[in-house]
């Protein structure tokens, strides 16, 4: 009989061991009643992946043993099943890495594998990745072993050869698997996401499936952890790297393949799902980033300044296909520089998507705090101190909001702005969770055009008035202001950006590229001065390959010119 495989494409929580261990035995007898005889979690599934400083707390580790034996106990009426769980154990001596100054208890990235109340196997990730978001040296010890195991029963039982995510990505470890009798690899995953890094994996996993001769099962989760979402994505390939199979995106799955010996090769046979835009991918992530943050967190809801500009508005339109829009409320906040568009604009808004909307005037307050600083500022015209203040008076209403009725502030900030310090320290930076500080500029609008045209969550196309989009970008701080008064344009803008903050491209690299030297000199300068901004902002969703969060540690004081 056919071997059939499970994946438990499942939204784990961090430090949840018994809520991830009842999704994982509640998966287990639903694929056992379906047949399978082998289900695969992803990587650290059991207490969820990253847990950062709790991996060097000895009682979270004991936890998480004990959720591990709780598993196996419990599915071990399930005869024939081989479940393999991701989950962080103790070193095999149990020695410190370092002694006084710092000590830290040898840990594992590892998997243990389950069958019948036993723990059979037990591997140990032997690549620890250590760059953009992952800091697993500061936690792990690398594995030195393989692992093999028989899943399925008698003569149609299959050799399975275990890694672990950063594994595949290396030749040896496969490699050494096949070497002790593999007939199929399957690699557990928390591999972050990025836009276009579902097609890398696939890529990826097509070459180590060529070099082994060996079909593959790659196990994803899904779900957001902080500022890093996971998609899921999880797949199948053949010997030969063509594709067998292939899970949905952003969504929880049992994702079956079946495993079956044709003239002593396995064959993979489950159903693809068909590849994606970009677009949708990015959507679905920052969906998926605030429905969890927000979930996980136990926030009840969402709370957000509407200006009549694209970035609030965009926020508003992920907010409400997020969580509803019974948990989002809008909040406009007019100025004395305020336009009659943008006013009529933002109710227009809240009206297609259905959301609480109030206007509360910032005049009085900017009025009585210009009053009050009259003596002080007395002969000197007015800046970007004023402008700076109006700022902070709206972030000051949305918080004494948040805090009185619970939703958190969602900011409304992007990545051009983030980069530069186009943006107010306790200002339009105040609040909880950072939507869309990882979009460029360029792919705010791109993505407000494209979630236009679609409605991937039932909330209605067309949810951003057409003249939001068009009209041209203003903080409307001061009169008839715009942001290329400011800054350049953002085609322009943003391309510097991406070469300089995402790629490490030197000014003159960017220069022989094609842009003008003093306006690489001076973005650069701008991302270099504005980092102690950047330290005091909210985590934020990752949608790039480098985001302003785990990806980039720069220091505050420094000389240094790239």
């Amino acid at each position: 009989m056919p071997l059939k495989i499970c994946v438990a494409q499942l939204n784990y929580c961090v430090g949840d061991m018994p809520g991830n261990a009842q999704k994982i035995i509640d998966a287990a007898r639903t694929a056992y009643a379906d047949g399978a005889r082998l289900l695969l979690t992803p990587e650290l599934a059991i207490c969820g992946y990253a847990a950062e400083d709790l991996f060097l707390r000895p009682s979270f580790i004991q936890a998480c043993d004990d959720a591990v034996n709780r598993v196996a106990h419990e599915l071990a009426g399930l005869k024939g099943l081989t479940v393999v769980v991701g989950t962080p154990t103790h070193g095999d001596n149990g020695k410190g890495l370092r002694t006084k100054s710092v000590e830290v208890q040898q840990r594992h990235n590892a998997a243990r594998v389950l069958r019948e109340g036993r723990i059979i196997e037990t591997y140990a990730k032997r690549e620890l990745p250590n760059y953009q978001v992952f800091d697993e040296r500061r936690y792990f010890t690398p594995g030195q072993g393989t692992c093999v195991f028989q899943a399925g029963e008698g003569a149609e039982a299959i050799s399975v050869g275990l890694l672990i995510c950063e594994d595949a990505w290396f030749e040896e470890p496969a490699r050494l698997a096949k070497a002790s009798g593999a007939e199929l690899l399957v690699v557990i995953n928390a591999s972050p996401f990025h836009v276009g890094k579902g097609g890398e994996r696939e890529l990826m996993m097509r070459k180590r499936a060529l070099a082994t001769g060996l079909p593959l099962v790659y196990a994803h989760l899904v779900g957001g952890q902080d500022e890093i979402v996971f998609e899921g994505h999880s797949f199948a390939l053949q010997a030969d790297g063509t594709l067998a199979g292939r899970a949905e995106s952003f969504k929880e799955n049992l994702f079956v393949a079946q495993a079956e010996r044709v003239q002593e090769a396995i064959k993979l046979i489950a159903n693809i799902e068909p590849e994606r835009s970009n677009e949708a991918d990015l959507w679905d992530a920052l969906v998926l980033g605030v429905r969890d943050y927000l979930g996980k967190n136990g926030f009840p809801g969402a709370i957000l300044g509407l200006s009549g500009g694209i970035d609030s508005a965009l926020v508003l339109a992920i907010a409400v296909d997020a969580l509803g829009a019974d948990k989002v409320r809008a909040v406009m906040m007019p100025s004395p520089y305020t336009a009659d568009i943008s006013w009529l604009d933002a109710r227009e808004m809240a009206q297609r998507v259905k959301v609480r909307y109030d206007e509360i005037s910032i005049v009085p307050e900017f009025e009585a705090f210009k009053a009050s600083l009259a003596h002080e500022f007395k002969g000197l015209k007015e800046d970007a101190t004023e402008e700076n203040i109006q700022a902070r008076i709206r972030g000051v209403f949305l918080m004494a909001l948040s805090n009185k009725f619970g939703s958190i502030v969602l900011t409304t900030g992007n990545k051009s702005e983030m980069a530069t310090g186009y943006c107010t320290l306790y200002g339009d930076m105040a609040g909880g969770f950072a939507v869309i500080k990882d979009l460029l500029k360029t792919s705010v609008f791109r993505l407000a055009r494209w979630r236009n045209a679609n409605d991937p969550y039932g909330t209605g196309l067309n949810p951003i008035p057409e003249r939001i989009i068009t009209r041209p970008p203003s903080a409307e701080l001061r009169p008839d202001q715009t942001d290329q008064d400011s800054l350049p344009p953002y085609e322009v803008l943003d391309a510097i950006l991406e070469r300089y903050m995402e790629n490490d491209q030197g000014v003159e690299a960017i220069v022989a590229a094609g842009f003008d030297r003093a306006l690489v000199v001076r973005v650069a300068q701008l991302i270099r001065i504005n980092e102690y901004k950047r330290r005091q902002a909210p985590v934020g969703i990752r949608v790039t390959h480098r985001s302003f969060g785990k990806d980039w540690r720069y220091p505050i004081t420094s000389k240094f010119r790239a």
